[in-house]
């Protein structure tokens, strides 16, 4: 369908009526559908098609600045030129005060009212009240990641019509606990009314992949080099299966070495010995990466969290989990294992040992002085050097 100038108009027409003096409207598609169909009766457009065509319409200034005004007057007769970005804060805070009035008196009003409509509201609380009684009891490592939000017109809107809603909740908090969790649960019902897409349930300590693509892609390599080898070795001993035969062809592709000939054996040798001294610069370049990662994760946690860093450089072996023992009782047992004395029961053969050496004349005390250290030294020196001057004539 091709729009013309008057279709343009009477699209805007319907775009202003419907937002009014407002900004921050979450229904007026609807509204701006209707009225729409009262200005072009034979024309069938959706919702989606004329928001679409409106905003390509604002962004390609096909209309001028003066005519934009003179369509919103048409539209919208209460409207002067002075509603302009100028007095973008007296609108607010009117928005703000319209929002109020909707939640505090629960009334239906006409559709053609500007703002959140009362179904709204009410659609916006009941949202709200599961999501906070949802997160009550969850506990926070099971909280899902909220993503960040958009700044818009629309979710500027619904931010201004939960935070009276709140009130009542933040009054009767009783602790800090209470109020993270009415606040998140607030934040929560926020994404799901903008249709913000959160994690699965159950996903939100789930860890990634801890693997980099690097290293995958390196592993490949290496899975596929040994593959290689383990066909070139099969062929080598004597495996002629077409399979394999096919392989090693495709390994040799491009190299002008045909299988017929009578050094292929010392080829596939190399083939194979190549093949090994790449796995092991790989692995060793996989090594020397993956020190090179712990090492910056450790910086970057040491400068963020330095208990956490020191907690996992502790052992599990070392460290238990359960809890470690009483002092006092730790005390007592090694007070009791060395300070109290034990009768040992000793066999019969030490006593007829002790017979025996009771007769033996105990040796004199021994005393070494200098002197006798530097004769010893020049007595092991003089061996010495005679060795060494009769070694060589052994072999003579």
């Amino acid at each position: 369908m091709r729009w013309s100038q008057t279709m343009n108009a009477n699209a805007l027409r319907a775009y202003f009526r419907a937002k009014g003096e407002e900004t921050g409207c979450l229904a007026y598609r609807a509204r701006m559908h209707r009225f729409f169909a009262e200005l072009e009766p034979s024309l069938s457009v959706t919702e989606q098609n004329l928001a679409d065509r409106v905003r390509y319409i604002l962004r390609s200034n096909i209309f001028g600045d003066a005519e934009l005004e003179r369509l919103r007057r048409e539209a919208v007769p209460s409207s002067d030129g002075n509603a302009t970005a100028g007095n973008a804060a007296p609108l607010i805070a009117q928005q703000t005060a319209n929002v109020d009035a909707a939640v505090n008196i629960p009334f239906v009003v006409d559709s053609d009212d500007d703002g959140i409509v009362p179904h709204e509201l009410e659609k916006m609380r009941s949202i709200l009240e599961e999501s906070m009684l949802e997160t009550r009891s969850m506990p926070l490592e099971n909280r899902p990641r909220l993503p960040r939000i958009p700044l818009s017109k629309r979710n500027r809107a619904v931010v201004r019509a939960l935070n009276p809603m709140l009130v009542t909740y933040l009054e009767a908090s009783r602790d800090l606990c209470e109020t993270d969790s009415i606040l998140f649960g607030a934040a929560l019902a926020v994404c799901r009314i903008i249709g913000a897409k959160l994690p699965m349930a159950g996903r939100a300590t789930q860890q990634g992949s801890a693997i980099p693509a690097w290293r995958k892609r390196i592993e490949d390599r290496i899975a596929k080099a040994r593959a290689l080898i383990g066909r070139l070795t099969s062929f080598r001993s004597g495996n002629i299966r077409p399979r394999v035969v096919r392989t090693v062809r495709m390994a040799f592709a491009g190299t002008n070495i045909s299988l017929s000939q009578p050094d292929i054996t010392q080829k596939l040798t190399e083939r194979i010995d190549d093949l090994k001294q790449k796995i092991a610069a790989w692995g060793k370049r996989i090594r020397r990466f993956s020190e090179r990662s712990r090492r910056f994760n450790q910086n970057r946690l040491f400068q963020s969290d330095q208990k956490r860093l020191y907690k996992s450089l502790e052992r599990p072996e070392v460290c238990g989990a359960g809890p470690g023992p009483d002092q006092a009782d730790t005390v007592a047992f090694w007070r009791g294992l060395w300070s109290e004395p034990v009768n040992h029961s000793e066999g019969p053969w030490m006593e007829v040992v002790a017979s025996r050496s009771a007769s033996v004349t105990p040796m004199d005390p021994v005393t070494i002085t200098p002197e006798d250290v530097a004769e010893a030294l020049v007595k092991s020196t003089i061996i010495y050097t005679v060795l060494t001057l009769l070694y060589p004539l052994m072999y003579l």
